[in-house]
């Protein structure tokens, strides 16, 4: 690595923690931290019920060091609209001790190929996953201090090529929306016929929760991002870590929400890859009548920013963080629903943006593969 001045990362940063009070009726927003520098990421609201007691403020600007995935790189300074969400103390956060060290040169340096092998030799555990960082020793670690002109340098340098590549995305993602914009015009236009809107009851069944939970049981569970971002892959856990007695197996073309943030927009279609996991009695599950209409409709409505209001107004609680959506109040919502052709419109588009994801996501992945690339050579020799 290049022969610049080093100097103690405890010199450099002070650990700053921020409590949290936890009110178990309030929903607190959480970010995470990608690995290998790939920046932070927002999870989806948490009741305080199910929160650990030991939970953090995050504050824009701060570096972020994942002490359980930190060997692989989890590091960030968190972005403006990460200030005021929540993590645990599983996340380290740190600002600056002195004027001469830049954090996101630190952050740089922590993701570099080096950065990466100290930090693997200062988290002890068993081999894979079973690693957590020592704050102890991380904070006796040595780091490169070159003068703050070179570190603002590097910085601009690597986000001058990060701000290159977000560029390429946004294109990519805007040909996405675009399709996606379409499917949602043809179904709003098919509620521009008179008796097309049709109650939820009409093609929604719901199923009780079905899986009695075992104390030495893994349960892979499954979640719904907020704003219309769909069902996703959530965290593995053992039975004897949380208190629901009985949860919901749920299968492949499911429709499934939160019942506390349904109003922004956390619910959806679950798909192939979430086939046959979990979801607490908090998310009510129901299956879809394909005879009235297609899963991929009534994914794409409620999916859709314009059906945000509707969904407010279907909530009670008075604090919105509290606000929850009842399966029978959400039963009695109405869409509308598309003709024959119309539905095999709008499957026919679906199929086409998921060529434009398939064709372009190799792509993607080089590009994603130019920082860590800029990191090599921004710390080599």
């Amino acid at each position: 690595m290049s022969s610049w001045p080093q100097a103690r990362f405890g010199d450099l940063v002070q650990l700053v923690r921020r409590p949290v009070i936890i009110d178990p009726d309030v929903a607190y927003p959480e970010v995470g931290v990608r690995s290998f520098g790939r920046g932070t990421f927002h999870k989806p609201a948490v009741m305080g019920s199910q929160l650990q007691r030991d939970t953090f403020e995050v504050k824009s600007g701060d570096l972020i060091i994942n002490l359980t995935f930190a060997w692989e790189g989890a590091v960030a300074i968190a972005r403006p609209d990460d200030d005021g969400r929540y993590a645990s103390h599983r996340f380290y956060t740190f600002r600056p001790r002195t004027a001469e060290v830049c954090l996101p040169f630190l952050c740089a340096y922590w993701a570099s190929k080096w950065g990466i092998e100290r930090l693997r030799a200062i988290s002890p555990g068993g081999a894979g996953r079973n690693r957590v960082l020592s704050l102890r020793r991380l904070l006796e670690e040595l780091v490169p201090l070159p003068s703050m002109s070179e570190q603002l340098r590097i910085v601009a340098r690597l986000d001058s090529v990060a701000e290159k590549v977000r560029r390429v995305t946004k294109l990519v993602r805007e040909v996405d929306a675009d399709i996606l914009q379409a499917n949602r015009n043809i179904i709003w236009r098919a509620g521009l016929r008179r008796n097309s809107w049709q109650e939820c009851r009409s093609f929604l069944t719901q199923r009780k929760p079905d899986v009695s939970v075992q104390s030495e049981t893994e349960y892979q569970f499954a979640g719904v991002y907020s704003f219309g971002r769909g069902v996703f892959k959530a965290d593995r856990k053992l039975g004897s870590t949380f208190k629901y007695s009985q949860l919901s197996r749920i299968s492949a073309g499911d429709f499934i929400f939160p019942k506390l943030m349904a109003w922004e927009g956390a619910l959806g279609v679950v798909p192939p890859e979430c086939d046959g996991m979990v979801v607490s009695p908090e998310f009510p599950v129901f299956e879809i009548d394909t005879k009235v209409v297609s899963p991929d409709i009534v994914d794409t409505f409620f999916r859709d920013p314009r059906a945000l209001p509707m969904l407010k107004d279907a909530s009670t609680g008075t604090n919105m963080r509290r606000r929850r959506i009842q399966p029978s109040r959400f039963l009695e919502l109405k869409m509308p629903i598309p003709s024959a052709g119309e539905q095999r419109l709008v499957r026919a588009l679906l199929e086409r943006r998921q060529l434009v994801i398939d064709r372009h996501e190799p792509n993607l992945g080089l590009l994603d593969r130019i920082l860590p690339s800029m990191l090599h050579e921004a710390f080599a020799a």
